[in-house]
């Protein structure tokens, strides 16, 4: 079973819709026994760093996610939900991230060098910077759609795929079973679907 972690930030039922069509069960839980026993999980999220990591510290969950991220089980996370698997965030003041990929997320804005608005919201292609099993269905030049005014960086090691937006903004990520799309794959047709599936086959 594939558990999409619920903690009070993110579209779950958008999620849980996809992972729907594409046949794979899903539960939308935050129970750590529910966490545990998880075959993957996602961790979604929308909203501010600071107040998605405290609630995500209230639900009691996290200690049973890290656990069964450090036994080998897959971890997606989405939007939001990847760039707290990072070391930190500047997202209005310093937060401590889960730890789990090496970097850090700060504005756009900061290393636009034009008058590009933020957020950067909307299609963008996608390029592939090296193999990634949750890419296994998707090929450069695709598209996909991003919302967000923060993005990681100082975290090449882990890019495998990446947009322009006036700057590289980190589209997925990976380090062994921990992933992330900056993006959000259930709002992003076909290739978004492609990338759900490779993920729930790993």
């Amino acid at each position: 079973m594939l558990a999409i972690i619920d903690y009070g930030v993110g579209n779950l039922f958008s999620l849980s819709g996809s992972l729907g069509a594409l046949g794979i069960d899903s539960q939308i839980t935050a129970e750590p026994a529910e966490i545990a026993a998880a075959d993957h999980l996602i961790l979604p999220g929308v909203g501010a760093f600071g107040d998605a990591r405290a609630k995500l510290d209230r639900t009691g969950a996290l200690p049973s996610l890290l656990e069964a991220v450090k036994r080998g089980t897959p971890l997606l996370g989405i939007c939001l939900g990847m760039q707290l698997l990072f070391d930190e965030s500047l997202e209005y003041g310093v937060h401590a991230g889960l730890g789990l990929l090496a970097g850090r997320v700060v504005p756009i804005a900061d290393d636009l060098e034009d008058a590009r608005k933020v957020p950067h919201m909307g299609w963008n292609e996608l390029v592939i910077a090296k193999p990634c099993p949750i890419l296994k269905y998707t090929k450069s030049g695709e598209h996909v759609y991003y919302v967000h005014s923060f993005y990681a960086r100082d975290c090449a090691g882990s890019t495998a795929a990446w947009s322009d937006y006036g700057v590289k903004i980190p589209g997925v990520v990976q380090k062994d079973n921990v992933f992330g799309t900056q993006f959000h794959p259930e709002k992003s047709g076909v290739t978004g679907l492609n990338i759900l599936k490779a993920f729930a086959e790993l």
